[in-house]
């Protein structure tokens, strides 16, 4: 059993990495995330581990997170113990990587006669949206877990008495996060 359900583990953990890193392709500026992705499995005689590791802010844009004055419905469906606001980060670091990304991305709103506004403004009127409202969230990563667990053989679901919210609440840790 232990080979036969490591094998079904490591399918089940480049599976979903493959998918994750599908749904990531559109939203991939610096390919971080992307290239951070990764599973571990350890099989023992009875229990096994199975360990996904990201980027820290993949945890967020999978999720989404909780703005100050509002939030998006599908918060409710995917809890998440992410909110701007909660003074954990370092002081302007939600500014300083919109930035990079805005200028990644070569991206500029204009401005009421039509002229480009500098990267700056548009980083922080992207940050104070992000601040109000909060982050979407992307599901890039849960929903090929939640796809592929159903996908385990029975056989090793009912061996290790498993559950998706259990797995999924160990799997996706915040301390667990490689940073």
């Amino acid at each position: 059993m232990l080979t036969k359900g490591k094998k079904a583990l490591e399918d089940f953990r480049d599976a979903v990495i493959k998918d994750a890193k599908k749904n990531l392709r559109k939203k991939n500026v610096s390919s971080a995330l992307s290239k951070s992705l990764e599973g571990n499995v350890e099989v023992h005689e009875n229990s096994f581990t199975l360990q996904f590791l990201m980027e820290e802010y993949g945890y967020y844009q999978d999720r989404g997170v909780h703005g100050k004055t509002s939030s998006y419905v599908e918060l409710g469906r995917y809890p998440t113990l992410a909110r701007f606001g909660s003074g954990k980060g370092k002081k302007g670091g939600l500014s300083e990587g919109i930035l990079k990304w805005v200028q990644r991305r070569r991206f500029q709103f204009r401005d009421k006669k039509g002229k480009f506004m500098s990267y700056k403004s548009t980083a922080f009127l992207i940050s104070r949206s992000i601040w109000n409202k909060g982050l979407k969230p992307s599901l890039f990563f849960t929903k090929p877990f939640e796809k592929h667990f159903k996908k385990l053989p029975n056989e090793l679901v009912d061996k290790f008495a498993l559950d998706v919210e259990d797995l999924m609440a160990f799997s996706l840790d915040q301390k667990r996060f490689n940073t």
